[in-house]
């Protein structure tokens, strides 16, 4: 390695440690005055609750044996409804791409659906499906899949037409061209589609527990709201806050073992 490219990548180092300083600096800054307002009465408690507070709550969920119950609840939701969404959706982007006229029948709808309000449909999926998991799950898959097809198709429409040229130049079969050229070189478009998936996922699974739940953290925050308790609701939202921010860098991790160019 060359004195250049160790100089590049010492300042490249210094660089991300500079930034990562300056969140954590950002975040523990505003987290010291929300603190110190509320100490200071200049922000009602009652309303914003404050840091240590939500910390106590916290603590005092898990010594309980409610934290970690909830949390698992809405984390498997979750997860299964992420699961669902990514495999559907990387399925039906694959037909999309391999039929140019049912790509054309779809996509007006897809827009439609996306479009759609999800949240209206939450009382019609319990009567259809019940007040139980499933809806839940229904409901993150509703709010998820339609942005994750979308996303994913015009990725695959837009590969290299080269590429598939020459595999079919040396008779290469639509499964091959799929395996060798058109899903490796989305690689990042699915990676990001699925980033934007659990989040949304996340945020269907909450929404389907204010509806209809007798666990998870959304159920908290509403009970939360329900006995006015805001500390309890603000607990449960810096919950899915550490949730959401976990979620996403596991998936950024495995990007980053899994990354190849093609």
């Amino acid at each position: 390695m060359s004195n250049r490219q160790e100089l590049f990548l010492r300042n490249y180092k210094r660089k991300q440690i500079f930034i990562k300083c300056i969140q954590i600096f950002i975040a523990v800054f505003l987290l010291g005055i929300w603190e110190l307002f509320a100490r200071l009465g200049v922000l009602d408690t009652f309303i914003t609750s404050y840091p240590s507070k939500i910390l106590v709550t916290l603590v005092n969920l898990f010594k309980n044996g409610n934290l970690v119950h909830h949390i698992l609840v809405t984390l498997s939701e979750t997860l299964i409804a992420f699961f669902i969404t990514d495999f559907v959706s990387i399925l039906f982007s694959i037909l999309l791409y391999r039929s140019d006229t049912l790509s054309r029948i779809v996509d007006p709808y897809l827009t439609i659906l996306n479009s759609l309000p999800k949240v209206a449909l939450g009382p019609i999926l319990i009567i259809w499906i019940g007040a139980n998991m499933k809806s839940i799950i229904f409901m993150a898959i509703l709010i998820s899949i339609i942005v994750s097809i979308q996303s994913i198709s015009v990725g695959f429409k837009n590969t290299n037409k080269s590429r598939v040229k020459i595999l079919k130049t040396f008779g290469a079969s639509e499964w091959e061209i799929l395996k060798f050229a058109v899903i490796p070189s989305n690689f990042k478009v699915i990676v990001n589609a699925c980033k934007i998936n659990v989040g949304l996922c996340l945020i269907g699974v909450v929404m389907g527990e204010f509806l209809t739940s007798k666990a998870g953290i959304g159920y908290l925050i509403l009970y939360g709201s329900q006995v006015f308790n805001l500390d309890l609701v603000m607990s449960g939202i810096v919950i899915l806050l550490i949730m959401s921010i976990l979620l996403y860098s596991v998936i950024s991790s495995i990007e980053k073992h899994l990354d190849f160019d093609v």
